[in-house]
C-alpha cells in the first residue's frame, strides 16, 4: 500500500468541517440596499419583458396583465413600481417605439421575434424616458435578458439596435469623457 501524501483523516474530504463545527460555507456578505435596489430593478425589467411578450401573444389589455403578474409571488423580488412603468410606459408608446426604432432593424418590424421585439421596446423606452438610468446600463441589462431568453445571437441583434439608437436618444451622454 503506498502512502498517500493527503494528510486528511480517511473519509473527510477537503471541505468537511463538520467534526469542527464549522459548515464549509462561506458567509456572503450581507447586500447593501443599493445592490437590492438594483436586483429588484433588474428583476422588474425581466418580468416587464414577460409581460410584454404574454400582451403581444394575447392581446389581453396590459391593465390585465398587470394585474395578473402582480399576483404571482415572484413579482416581490422586482422593483414593482418600475415594472408597471416599464409594461404601462411601453404598451401606451407602442406606435411611436416602433417607429423610431424601425429605421435601425435592418429588416420589417413583422420579422422580429416577440422576446426581441419587448426588449428592444424596453431599452428604447428607459432610454427615452429613464434618463437617470446609464445608457450601457440600459443596453447591458436588455443584452443580458437577450442572451437568458432570446434566440441564440440575438443578444448581438438588440447591442446592435439599442447601440444605434443611443447615439440618437443620449448623444450627449454617449460623448462624454468617462
Amino acid at each position: 500500500m503506498t502512502e498517500s501524501s493527503d494528510s486528511r483523516p480517511e473519509g473527510r474530504s477537503p471541505r468537511d468541517h463538520s467534526a469542527s463545527g464549522k459548515t464549509g460555507r462561506a458567509r456572503r456578505p450581507r447586500s447593501t440596499p443599493e445592490q437590492r435596489a438594483r436586483h429588484a430593478r433588474s428583476f422588474a425589467r425581466r418580468r416587464a419583458m414577460q409581460a410584454l411578450y404574454s400582451w403581444q401573444m394575447t392581446g389581453a389589455h396590459p391593465k390585465d396583465i398587470l394585474a395578473e403578474f402582480r399576483e404571482d409571488e415572484e413579482h416581490a423580488k422586482a422593483d414593482a413600481e418600475y415594472f408597471r412603468e416599464l409594461l404601462i410606459g411601453v404598451t401606451r408608446d407602442r406606435e411611436a417605439l416602433d417607429a423610431r426604432m424601425e429605421p435601425y432593424l435592418g429588416r420589417p418590424l413583422a420579422q422580429l421575434d416577440p422576446v426581441e421585439h419587448a426588449l428592444l421596446w424596453l431599452g428604447q423606452w428607459e432610454l427615452a424616458e429613464r434618463i437617470e438610468v446609464p445608457y450601457r446600463v440600459v443596453i447591458n441589462e436588455a443584452v443580458d435578458l437577450a442572451k437568458r431568453y432570446g434566440a441564440e445571437q440575438s443578444h448581438r441583434y438588440i447591442n446592435g439596435v439599442l447601440d444605434r439608437l443611443s447615439v440618437d436618444l443620449r448623444g450627449p451622454e454617449r460623448s462624454a469623457p468617462r
